[in-house]
């Protein structure tokens, strides 16, 4: 799959094809479905798919301050999207500018002059351009003018109801910052995951017979509320071809037994004490929440829980 960064570097003699529009953060189940619908389109036209994203978050542009808690990363999107059979994905960089085109501008310069669109596949509440001005109706619109067809795609739940309210990176955010990782994986079709660099932390739980990764995760990142979890830590994610799931026990807080500060993402490969994985990209992904965040009277007690908080990771692991 191609990558492009900015209008520029999309191939002169690209083109046409058919393109999707979002930010697709977290690439959850309505985000997939309006993307597989692309992909078939793009099939049955013969022509490639792209998927045209923005970075950063145009919440951030538009009220600064306001940045929601990112699902994904970039490069996390990519390779999801990638998975879906898109060809391309076109990462425009949303600036004070671009918020302000007016809704045939975006359309002009960028699905036509760019990427020739001759087909636009989006949601069916899809809204662009400058105080959201544009829907499908406008697109429709332009699609008169410039030759490219819209398809817009409404989402359906159980038993034909509407799904797009239930299928939102907004319902997954919030799922998250309560605990809720299990449901939250269920809107998004996989585990949530966070990313970062393993760092130094105190050593504390290799002293405990537990080495764990302590995780600087990236700006933004959706980290979910304090507590224990289940789920796996990831190497190399930077690398595929070294990458490696290990079944883990999470702790995220500010390890308050002995006093910390310093809230962390904290992951143990469940039986495995000879990982060095200082100063490398990892992942930490969520299966479900075993319990908050408590403050032992005893060193010896909380070795007691942590063991049995190790044994619940490993069978919810298992099962999933």
């Amino acid at each position: 799959m191609e990558r492009w960064h900015g209008t520029v570097e999309v191939p002169q003699d690209f083109g046409p094809s058919v393109v999707t529009i979002g930010v697709f953060d977290g690439v959850h189940r309505g985000h997939r479905e309006v993307v597989r619908s692309a992909v078939a389109q793009g099939r049955a036209l013969g022509l490639p798919t792209v998927v045209l994203t923005f970075d950063p978050h145009p919440s951030e542009i538009v009220r600064p301050g306001s940045h929601p808690p990112l699902l994904t990363t970039q490069r996390h999107r990519a390779e999801l999207l990638a998975s879906e059979g898109v060809d391309a994905v076109l990462v425009l960089p949303f600036s004070l500018e671009v918020s302000r085109w007016a809704p045939a501008e975006f359309i002009r310069l960028v699905l036509v002059e760019h990427l020739r669109a001759r087909a636009v596949v989006v949601g069916a509440n899809f809204r662009f351009g400058h105080r959201a001005a544009g829907d499908v109706a406008a697109l429709q619109a332009a699609g008169q003018e410039y030759g490219f067809e819209v398809v817009p795609v409404s989402l359906r739940g159980p038993e034909g109801e509407s799904a797009d309210n239930r299928f939102s990176s907004t319902r997954v955010r919030a799922l998250i910052a309560d605990g809720g990782v299990a449901e939250a994986a269920d809107l998004l079709g996989r585990p949530h995951r966070v990313e970062g660099v393993v760092v130094r932390g105190d050593q504390r739980g290799r002293e405990l017979g537990y080495p764990t990764a302590n995780v600087e995760t990236v700006p933004f990142a959706a980290v979910p509320t304090d507590g224990v979890y289940a789920g796996w830590l990831i190497t190399d994610v930077d690398k595929p071809e070294k990458s490696v799931r290990h079944p883990a026990a999470i702790s995220i807080g500010t390890n308050p037994t002995f006093d910390g500060v310093d809230r962390r993402v904290e992951a143990y490969a469940l039986d495995r004490d000879d990982l060095d994985l200082y100063g490398t990209h990892v992942a930490v992904e969520f299966a479900a929440r075993i319990r908050d965040t408590l403050k032992f009277d005893s060193v010896q007690a909380l070795l007691d829980r942590m063991a049995d908080d190790c044994k619940v990771a490993r069978e919810i692991t298992d099962a999933a």
